[in-house]
This record gives C-alpha cells, sequence and structure tokens, in this order.
C-alpha cells in the first residue's frame, strides 16, 4: 500500500449526496464543509459551458436548468457500459461524472486543511468488482491516490464504536463481542450488514443489499402518484414533459421530508397551463411505499438467517443513510425485530458513513505510513491496533457441466459472505476423449446460469497429451484476498500441465481511457 504526499481522507461517496471528513489530532472523525459550509455537497451535476462544470447546485437550480444539462443518480450506474452522456462533443462516462463531484469535495477540502493525497472511498457493500474498480477508476481521476475501497456498512460500524468510546486499545477488560446490525437505507443504496466487533477486531459476519433501492425510489413513487391524479384531472401526463418532471423531482423530495416531520403536505403542479394541489398524507405515503420497505426487511432476514443470528441476540440495530430518517423505517423495524432502532444525537445517519472511511483511513495510515504521517503519535497508538475482516458480498465460481442433465452451470467455489482472505481446492474431470485444452472460466456471481454470471477471467491449460482419457483430473485451486485479488490456479493430475492466473479488479475503462479522462479532469473548471 503506496502512501503519496498530503492529508489523508474519508470520502462517502453517495447517490444523492457525498461527503468527505478526516481524523483530527484528537482522533475525532470530522466532517470537512464545503465552500458553502454546508457539510454535504448534492452528487448533482450541471453541465453548464465548455471546460466548466457546476456540482453539486441546490435542487432549485438544477430544476431552471435543461434537463440534458443535469446529471444525478449516476452512482447507480458506475461499472456499466450502458450509460451515454456526450457533453463539449465528447462522450463521458460515470467514472468521469462520479470524479468531477470528487474534485469538489478535495478543492473545497483543499482551502480548509491543504493539500490532500490519499483517500478512502466507499461503496455499498453489494457493489460488484466491476463497480468497485469504477469507483476507484473515478478517484485516480480525480487526482486522488485510492489506498482503499471500504463498504459502508462497515465503515459506519466504526463510527458507531468510536461513538461509544469502544474502538481501539482501551481499559475495558472481558469486553464481551458486540454484534451490531447496520441498516444502510441511502438516497440510492441499501444494505443490511451484521458485524461483531470487539475493541480491536471487526469481523462482518453476513451482508446482502440492494444498489437499485433508495430514497429516490420513495421520492418516485410521490410523483407518479401526483402525475395520475394530474392526469385523471386534465387528461394531460406531466411525465411527457422533462423539464415538468425535473422541477417535480425537486418537489417530491422536498415533500417526503416535510412527510417525516408532518402528517401531511401539498405538492404544487403546474404543466401546459393547468395547475393543481395534490395532498398527500403521511399514512398515503407510507402505502404508496409498503412494499419498498418491505424489500429492506426481506433483505435484512436473509442476513440474519445467513449468520444463523436471531433478532434477541444483537446488542444494536443502527440505521445509517439519511432516508431511515422517514418515521416509517423505525417503526417497521421496530415491529418486525421488537428492538428500537439505535438512537443517539452524535450518531448522524448522513456523516457516519464519511466518519468511519475516515477511521479507516486513519487505521490504514497508522499501520503502513510510518515515517511521514499526518496523524499525531497518541491517534497512532490508538488504532495501530484494530484489524478488519470482511466478506465476499457475491459468490465467486467456476463454469462447470452438471454430470446428469449436461448443462453447462456456475459452480460455486466460495459462497457469499465468505470471511476473507480465503483459498478453496476442488477436483473436476475432463469431460471428452483426448481434450486438447482445459479452460476455465471464472464467474462472480450467485445465480445457477453463467450467463447471468459476472465473467472475470479465464485460465488455460493448452497441449494437454495426446489421447487423454476421458474423466481424467483436473485440480482447481482458488483464493480471494481482503484487497480484491483473485488467484486461480489448475493442473491436470496426469501430465502435470498446469496454469494460473491473477485477476485484479477490473473496470469498464481501458488503461488509455483513463489517461484521457485524468488529463480531461485536470483541464475542467469544477465550481
Amino acid at each position: 500500500m503506496q502512501f503519496v504526499e498530503g492529508n489523508t481522507v474519508g470520502i462517502d461517496l453517495g447517490t444523492t449526496f457525498s461527503t468527505l471528513a478526516r481524523v483530527n489530532d484528537e482522533g475525532e472523525p470530522i466532517p470537512i464543509p464545503n465552500e458553502d459550509d454546508d457539510i454535504e455537497t448534492a452528487s448533482l451535476v450541471l453541465l453548464t459551458e465548455s471546460g466548466r462544470v457546476e456540482v453539486g447546485p441546490s435542487r432549485t437550480r438544477a430544476a431552471m436548468e435543461k434537463p440534458e444539462n443535469v446529471i444525478e443518480r449516476i452512482k447507480r450506474h458506475m461499472g456499466t457500459q450502458e450509460y451515454k452522456r456526450t457533453f463539449d462533443g465528447k462522450e463521458v462516462t460515470p467514472e468521469f461524472v462520479s470524479a468531477l463531484i470528487l474534485k469538489k469535495l478535495k478543492q473545497d477540502c483543499e482551502k480548509r486543511i491543504g493539500m490532500i493525497g490519499n483517500a478512502v472511498i466507499t461503496v455499498p457493500y453489494y457493489f460488484n468488482d466491476a463497480r468497485r474498480k469504477a469507483t476507484q477508476d473515478a478517484g485516480q481521476i480525480a487526482g486522488l491516490n485510492v489506498i482503499d475501497i471500504i463498504n459502508e456498512p462497515t465503515a459506519a460500524t466504526l463510527t458507531y464504536a468510536w461513538h461509544r468510546g469502544e474502538l481501539g486499545v482501551t481499559k475495558v477488560k472481558n469486553f464481551k463481542p458486540r454484534r451490531v446490525l447496520i441498516y444502510d437505507l441511502g438516497g440510492g443504496t441499501f444494505d443490511s450488514t451484521l458485524v461483531e466487533y470487539t475493541p480491536s477486531h471487526f469481523k462482518v459476519l453476513a451482508t446482502d443489499g440492494d444498489v437499485m433501492l433508495g430514497g429516490v425510489d420513495w421520492n418516485d413513487r410521490i410523483l407518479e402518484f401526483v402525475c395520475e391524479e394530474f392526469k385523471e384531472k386534465y387528461n394531460l401526463d406531466p411525465r411527457d414533459s422533462e423539464q415538468t418532471i425535473q422541477i417535480l423531482r425537486n418537489d417530491c423530495d422536498i415533500a417526503k421530508i416535510e412527510l417525516s416531520q408532518h402528517t401531511e403536505t401539498v405538492i404544487h403542479l403546474r404543466h401546459e397551463g393547468k395547475s393543481a394541489a395534490t395532498r398527500i398524507t403521511r399514512k398515503k405515503f407510507d402505502e404508496l411505499t409498503v412494499d419498498l420497505l418491505q424489500r429492506t426487511i426481506d433483505t435484512t432476514d436473509f442476513v440474519m438467517e445467513q449468520a444463523q443470528v436471531k433478532y434477541s441476540e444483537l446488542d444494536a440495530i443502527v440505521l445509517i443513510g439519511g432516508s431511515t430518517l422517514m418515521p416509517q423505517v423505525s417503526a417497521r423495524i421496530k415491529e418486525h425485530t421488537g428492538m428500537k432502532p439505535y438512537t443517539n444525537a452524535d450518531l448522524d445517519p448522513y456523516t457516519a458513513v464519511a466518519k468511519g472511511a475516515a477511521i479507516h483511513a486513519a487505521i490504514l495510515e497508522s499501520q503502513n505510513r510510518v515515517n511521514d504521517s499526518t496523524l499525531s503519535n497518541r491517534v497512532k497508538k490508538l488504532l495501530e491496533s484494530v484489524r478488519e475482516e470482511d466478506v465476499n458480498s457475491h459468490a465467486l465460481g467456476i463454469v462447470a457441466i452438471e454430470p446428469r442433465t449436461k448443462e453447462m452451470i456456475n459452480h460455486i467455489m466460495i459462497p457469499r459472505n465468505t470471511t476473507l482472505p480465503f483459498e478453496v481446492s476442488e477436483t473436476f474431470r475432463t469431460n471428452k476423449e483426448n481434450q486438447e485444452k482445459i479452460t476455465i472460466q471464472v464467474l462472480e456471481g450467485d445465480a445457477p446460469d453463467p450467463s447471468a454470471c459476472l465473467l472475470l477471467g479465464k485460465c488455460r491449460i493448452t497441449d494437454l497429451p495426446s489421447n487423454l482419457p476421458k474423466g481424467s483430473l483436473v485440480q482447481v485451486n482458488y483464493s480471494f484476498d481482503k484487497n480484491g485479488r483473485i488467484a486461480v490456479k489448475a493442473k491436470e493430475t496426469n501430465s502435470g500441465k498446469e496454469a494460473a492466473t491473477n485477476i485484479d479488479r477490473r473496470g469498464t475503462l481501458t488503461d488509455e481511457q483513463l489517461e484521457t479522462f485524468t488529463k480531461l479532469a485536470a483541464e475542467y473548471s469544477v465550481e
């Protein structure tokens, strides 16, 4: 792990808002405000003119722009190749757009604390390998040395433990390991993660999530309801106008927040010279979104089943993410689990993930940056003994032939929620006479059908001996380290022929594209 000159920070790169934090000399994780003195920066990008973009404007300001100039919810597109957007005559990617957000956070923070060199960036636990690499690439494009990608629930657990005075070397004797469920409902993603920890050891027991479920989906339910009411009244559909919908999205977001504080609200909509005022009660809002909330409960139940832990065995359920402030969330969790979620004025659901990323960054710095660390000696001593253990959020397997059906299947080698690092070895058989080569296809995913999984790479054994009988043994060794690197080795036991491959995180950008976007981001003025 290489550190460069400058401060080390943690960044919560969110779907709707992003936050940067660092650990100060007292060992306290502190969010750093942007130039407008706001802790959060909207993950909203306005493509205003050649060579210039605006990051983090108010939603009212964004609603006044042409829809084609507004980019939002970009996190949901990370690691995908389907997203297409053109600006300044250039096709931009989710990595580049996210890099503009990171650049804004970086330059605003540097005005307050000086040069930033190193960063830990958070991702939902359920991000697959391509999405994680895309996040790492975005950091590089923004001019950051990304020393690690950390899962958001793990970061939140570090913040929780810090707030309780249970992080690092303490004087607590006979500390009983605590089991904490992190329920993380953000603007665009959801994770549920069970963590067991002591002051010096953090271990993820199980996790699951949904990268397409978050507060914006609650907003969209309000939007659809308002549009249907308008359509029924005037036989006009506001959804036909991108400009109208852009303004309405802002109003629906405000309405959702108001319904967290009041029992009803009114949304005013004007479209094609017609206007309507739609009244929405909290009860109606809960009815419109009951299935979304149930999806989070189903996911959480699955996590508990995977870990073989009962709700009664938990020490706490911690709510993270601004969307957990909706009253329906805590009420449903209490009803379902019998536990009242943990609440503490100091544990801000908006900043807990960024603070945890800063703590994780400080832990890495205390353990790896010996001579030029920006941490005080007291903080280094506190954190240098903390160890963290994660699990893989997606299964890893290979393509194999099912003996009975002769169909291609995804044979799981490392199941999801396996503690990392992990290594496994299994023996397979060749499936035809005189086989000349063997190809091991490395998959990420839980689906039985290989075509529904992500192909990470291939490992080939060639020049096998002639007249090799069907059913010859092939030993496959599969390892996965905590940094996300996969190593696969295959050996045909008769001849001793073998092959091996190492698979690092792969994204959708080539090295050439990465270099091009890095230069382009440096040229752009971000305001």
